[in-house]
């Protein structure tokens, strides 16, 4: 799990695409055939939403001020 508040707005909207491109290719690189570990596409989700969470925040922060 990254600490995304100590990264800078470049670096994670970098681990955003990362992790983006992370989840892509394991829902559709094993395409027929079991996947092995079935929660890593939730924990994907969760660390992209997290990542989002925190680009959003510092917008928000921007705008106030």
């Amino acid at each position: 799990m990254a600490d995304f508040k100590k990264q800078s707005i470049e670096d994670i909207r970098a681990s955003v695409t990362a992790l983006r491109e992370q989840l892509r290719a394991s829902r559709f690189g094993g395409a027929g055939s079991r996947a092995r570990n079935v929660r890593e596409g939730r924990a994907t989700r969760k660390e992209i939403a997290r990542a989002l969470t925190e680009l959003r925040a510092r917008g928000v922060a921007l705008e106030t001020k």
